[in-house]
């Protein structure tokens, strides 16, 4: 790695260089963190860019061409990927190098045909145009986060998405009473916790009229919550442990049931108590059956 790190301005400057010296290259655009007015800014932030061009295939045909940005310490072509996997392959449409530079620099830099850049620069409002060489995107607008908003559920949306997270409750207990604990890991992380999460959600958006978003991953869900509903939530990530396991299941429970029925206040529906304390029995009828 090298000592040094290239700044924000050396970085744009190099990436619109890059497209002023291109001819091939009419637009460039970025999109991303970098162009989110909400997001928080540091030197980690990746570059997303795209370049529009009129022919992709002398850049895919050249995965060297990424070496214009820098010296690559490490980088995914996934497009590349999908050619040696077997998977669908669209280079004429869209082609990228994900890479790391040995500054510590990384850039997600896509080069797209006309017709895939127009549709993506209209459906993501989060694009900013770096250089338009034949006026072809003066109609953007001003990049805004509002598609990423926390959307206001259906009754229905907000009635299965309970349901799902007490039927998924059973194959914890039972996978916690027949110790099989990597199995419980993933019932916990891939259907119930994601539950819990989405009702959160719910609730923040209900709070803030609708018109704020909780990040990736929940990144920015901090900064809604109270800390003592905040650490609660973080509590929901255990060990791999039986007990670990359990007492982050048990906290998911109260943390989900209290959510939940706050946000049926806000969208006007009703909670079904019944299912809850249906699955809640069970699940914990099948932890003392196994003594």
């Amino acid at each position: 790695m090298e000592a040094a790190m290239r700044s924000e301005e050396e970085m744009m400057n190099l990436i619109l260089q890059v497209a002023k010296d291109d001819e091939r290259v009419r637009a460039v655009y970025l999109n991303g963190s970098r162009t989110n007015p909400n997001a928080p800014k540091d030197r980690f932030q990746d570059y997303d860019v795209v370049y529009v061009v009129t022919d992709t295939k002398p850049y895919y045909e050249n995965h060297d061409w990424i070496n214009h940005f820098g010296t690559v310490l490490y980088m995914q072509m996934p497009e590349y990927m999908d050619l040696l996997l077997e998977k669908e392959y669209t280079p004429q449409d869209t082609f990228g190098w994900l890479a790391i530079f040995t500054d510590g620099n990384r850039l997600d830099i896509h080069v797209s045909s006309f017709d895939y850049a127009d549709k993506d620069i209209r459906a993501d409002r989060l694009c900013r145009v770096l250089l338009d060489k034949d006026g072809r995107y003066c109609d953007i607008p001003e990049e805004t986060d509002a598609d990423h908003y926390v959307k206001k559920p259906t009754a229905d949306k907000y009635s299965c998405e309970c349901n799902e997270f007490y039927w998924c409750l059973n194959n914890i207990g039972k996978s916690l009473a027949r110790g099989e604990l990597t199995y419980a890991m993933d019932m916990l992380y891939d259907y119930v916790r994601p539950c819990l999460s989405v009702m959160l959600g719910w609730k923040i958006g209900a709070e803030n009229d609708w018109s704020v978003s909780v990040g990736k991953s929940d990144k920015y869900m901090n900064r809604y919550l109270t800390p003592e509903i905040w650490n609660r939530y973080l509590a929901t990530v255990p060990s791999c442990e039986y007990e670990a396991i359990k007492q982050a299941t048990e906290t998911m429970i109260d943390l989900f049931e209290e959510t939940a029925k706050a946000v049926a206040e806000y969208l006007g529906t009703t909670y079904n108590q019944t299912e809850a304390d249906a699955a809640k029995e069970y699940f914990r009828w099948v932890l003392a059956k196994q003594k």
